[in-house]
């Protein structure tokens, strides 16, 4: 493939289609999703076979390094949900890491002013749009060199959600929300009702006026927004108030609450 046909609008057109999460975001369409935390590619297959939307595997909160984030990559890579993937925190050359492996959804914990929502931009582009390291032939991003014009199209086929989760945070939402690059932001219940004041109480009512009132600005500022909650009817309001990313549960309490009930039903208690 040449230069003139890599870039051409039809090919960049085309390899939009290999960014369905970024897709449907920007059309505005609901994607549920599923937290993966058990770190273990057999477990995010299962998961995959559900039919959600994305699924979520957690490098911050859950035992995750490169190598097991490769193996549920790997495992859900057949199925149709997107694999989003949250780094342990927006270091740069841990994302160039997770890019160069096949990662095209990335959500960044932790982003509390428009500096660094600018730093996670530039860190998901090639230059010189970007600081991106250039070794895709070696990258599994690329399938090894086969997709020839990869790092033509590689910029437009990063999804790049952030974290809102701090009163400062919120405070600099609207700022966050304008910066270009930025898909969308999610707003991380547990970390900001901390940040309030209410740690362990993410259902406090000032911590939901919050997260309504964050969920509202960013839809006004034409970017996506995502949340996390396991609560059903809490779930279907966020979408009602126009979430377009919405995680519905996570992997492991899954399987802890259905095993502490099966056990409890056969008269065993647990720890």
């Amino acid at each position: 493939m040449n230069q003139e046909k890599s870039n051409s609008p039809a090919t960049v057109l085309a390899d939009l289609a290999r960014a369905p999460l970024k897709t449907a975001l920007a059309n505005r369409q609901p994607q549920i999703g599923l937290w993966l935390s058990m770190a273990d590619p057999y477990l995010a297959e299962v998961s995959a076979t559900a039919g959600f939307d994305w699924l979520l595997i957690d490098g911050e909160h859950a035992p995750n390094d490169l190598r097991t984030i490769l193996g549920q990559l790997q495992a859900i890579a057949p199925y149709g949900g997107e694999a989003v993937i949250r780094p342990v925190h927006g270091d740069v050359a841990l994302i160039k890491h997770l890019l160069d492996i096949g990662v095209r959804n990335l959500l960044v914990p932790m982003i509390d002013t428009v500096e660094e929502a600018r730093a996670m931009v530039a860190a998901v582009r090639y230059p010189p749009h970007g600081v991106r390291g250039v070794g895709s032939a070696v990258a599994r991003a690329s399938r090894w060199n086969a997709r020839q014009g990869y790092v033509d199209v590689a910029d437009s086929e990063i999804c790049l959600l952030l974290q809102a989760e701090s009163v400062a945070a919120l405070g600099n939402l609207e700022a966050i929300c304008a910066v270009d690059g930025v898909d969308g932001v999610f707003i991380g219940p547990a970390d900001l009702a901390a940040s309030m004041g209410h740690r362990g109480n993410p259902t406090h009512p000032d911590v939901q006026a919050a997260i309504d009132g964050a969920i509202r600005t960013i839809v006004k500022s034409g970017k996506a927004a995502g949340t996390l909650t396991s609560d059903a009817a809490l779930a279907r309001h966020y979408l009602e108030i126009g979430c377009t990313f919405v995680a519905t549960g996570i992997d492991v309490l899954l399987y802890a609450n259905a095993a502490r009930k099966l056990a409890k039903d056969f008269g065993r208690g647990g720890v």
